[in-house]
């Protein structure tokens, strides 16, 4: 098989450009037609590295993902999407970075940790593949392990609507209503090693699972 080169890209300015170009068309598309409402904007960070960490009900969680700020966000991708060159390069302009699916998981991990500490916001959905239903599922400790191991905090987020808008199946998107909730940054503990950091990541998966399900349900009254 060949080898794919799993190096972060689309950090040209023509790539930025794209990506606010396709954000704005994104953003305003679900504005439009899922009527879409954000609240607690004033919790994103308006510079410097987090860990966006949304619930995950449908493929829309991505591009909805990327309405919340301006800043561009950095998404995870498998690396066959990246073997056509320009379809590689578009995904590379929208904040995608492929990892090599089937090998280590520690290599998603250090994508990730790349991104991060280059200072760049970072989306993972702690709930791993799309869920259904009002329940948040439990996490996955990846994303807690990822934020602490980079120093950042992380930002929860609930995304209610997605799932009637874009059923897992359909390649069609319903007219929706779909309402984002923006919680406080959960700050990250700093300076642990070994089992206590194992500890701090498992409690803090804890902490992240509870806030996210207040969001989910905050949000879900409101659609």
């Amino acid at each position: 098989m060949t080898r794919i080169d799993t190096e972060l890209a689309g950090n040209s300015r023509l790539d930025r450009a794209a990506y606010q170009t396709v954000r704005f068309i994104v953003v305003t598309f679900c504005r439009l037609w899922c009527r879409m409402t954000v609240d607690g904007r004033e919790h994103v960070p308006a510079s410097g590295p987090f860990l966006l960490a949304p619930v995950h009900r449908s493929i829309l969680d991505t591009p909805i993902s990327s309405g919340v700020t301006r800043r561009r966000m950095r998404f995870m991708g498998a690396d066959k999407y990246w073997k056509q060159r320009q379809f590689g390069r578009l995904l590379s302009a929208l904040g995608g970075f492929p990892v090599t699916r089937g090998s280590a998981d520690r290599e998603a991990l250090k994508r990730c940790i790349e991104v991060l500490e280059g200072g760049e916001p970072l989306v993972l959905f702690p709930e791993g593949e799309r869920k259904s239903g009002d329940e948040v599922h439990p996490l996955f400790d990846g994303a807690t392990y990822i934020a602490v191991k980079a120093g950042v905090p992380i930002v929860p987020v609930g995304i209610a609507g997605s799932e009637r808008a874009m059923p897992k199946g359909t390649k069609f998107i319903f007219p929706r209503k779909v309402h984002v909730t923006i919680g406080p940054p959960i700050e990250v503990p700093v300076g642990a090693s070994g089992k206590a950091q194992r500890v701090a990541v498992r409690e803090l998966s804890h902490v992240l699972h509870a806030e996210l399900q207040r969001l989910y349900d905050d949000a879900s009254r409101r659609v």
